[in-house]
């Protein structure tokens, strides 16, 4: 599919036009299941794209769900010699889990355990001129979101960041630098950012710098989140036991599906760190899989939940999600709960595969 954005969104490592998504479709015993490959037509924060993820789809991982649709946990074990391609494994595991919760008649949000019924939402707000970043937390505040999080780069983080501070000194704020700092030389830079009390500041360094999380922790006040560095249970555990991070933001479509994804969010807040749920520019399809995970109980803070018209003007579904009282609630029909626009669907898909 190729889902032009509401406007170019743009961060410390270049600006995106438009979402270039793969979108996986099951149908077996009069069921449909959806599920979306959160990879690009360039690699992502995994090495992924869009390329990669559908080849190992169609030549690995297709094969193990042709006779019978297995569990997600069983097609996990059945594919776990595979290394990497956690992208790639995420869209089929979690087509599974939308498979299974219609085979049950349950929303994903109950069968993951725990759901409150809302997921809290926050705002992510990219690079920009000052001027144009003030509106755009202004007009989120009044649209009730929970939490600020604004991108930020070596050169104007603190411009901004002081900016905002200034004149909303009350509002719940975050940075997310996207691993744009380096040690030692941006040590003092980072070390001026303690003044504004953020409630962390997201994956500063870069994302296989866990040593260097580790040291730049003991350094500033301010709690680091590490983003890009959490690639499965494995690297979330080595980063907690490092103390590289005290904010994890889990992404299911990155980490490996769901299934791992809530295993992090339990490991997380197990040694007493916060978690919230994050996105990467999801079209409805993808969006359903985030805001059930983010309705756990156990996600303790505002992720980048916004309805689905903060990026489209249109979106795959003709139920999107809503805001209320700062909270998105997770749909109510059985599986992700989406009801699919076909026509719309239709008119943006560019090249269609049938697999088996």
């Amino acid at each position: 599919m190729r889902m032009p954005l509401v406007s170019a969104f743009s961060n410390s490592g270049g600006t995106t036009l438009s979402r270039n998504a793969l979108i996986l479709q099951l149908v077996h015993g009069g069921i449909e299941a959806f599920s979306e490959c959160v990879t690009d037509d360039k690699p992502s924060s995994t090495g992924e794209d869009n390329a990669t993820a559908l080849r190992v789809i169609k030549d690995s991982f297709a094969g193990r769900i042709r006779a019978s649709p297995p569990s997600p946990g069983e097609f996990l074990a059945a594919v776990e010699r595979f290394r990497g391609n956690q992208m790639a494994k995420a869209a089929v595991e979690m087509l599974l889990w939308d498979y299974a919760t219609k085979v049950d008649g349950i929303p994903l949000d109950q069968a993951l355990g725990g759901s409150k019924r809302y997921a809290e939402a926050g705002i992510a707000i990219g690079l920009g001129r000052e001027g144009e970043v003030r509106a755009q937390v202004e007009a989120a505040l009044e649209r009730g979101y929970q939490r600020i999080k604004v991108k930020v780069d070596r050169k104007g983080a603190f411009k901004i960041l002081a900016a905002l501070r200034d004149g909303f000194p009350e509002v719940p704020l975050s940075a997310d630098a996207n691993a744009c700092f380096e040690l030692p030389k941006d040590l003092p830079a980072l070390k001026r950012i303690d003044r504004f009390e953020l409630q962390y500041l997201e994956q500063p360094l870069g994302f296989d710098d866990l040593r260097g999380h580790s040291r730049l922790a003991k350094e500033i006040a301010t709690p680091i989140c590490l983003d890009e560095s959490v690639r499965s249970l494995e690297t979330a555990d080595m980063a907690l036991e490092m103390r590289a991070a005290s904010v994890i933001n889990v992404k299911p479509g990155r980490v490996g599906g769901l299934t791992v994804a809530a295993e992090i969010v339990r490991l997380a807040r197990a040694k007493g760190a916060h978690v919230w749920v994050g996105g990467l520019l999801e079209t409805g399809v993808g969006r359903a899989f985030n805001v059930a995970l983010a309705s756990q109980t156990e996600v303790d803070l505002p992720g980048d939940t916004s309805p689905n018209d903060r990026y489209f003007e249109r979106d795959l579904v003709k139920n999107p999600f809503k805001m209320r009282g700062g909270r998105v609630a997770p749909n109510r029909g059985d599986g992700i709960g989406v009801e699919l626009d076909r026509g719309f669907f239709a008119g943006v898909t560019k090249k269609s595969w049938q697999l088996f």
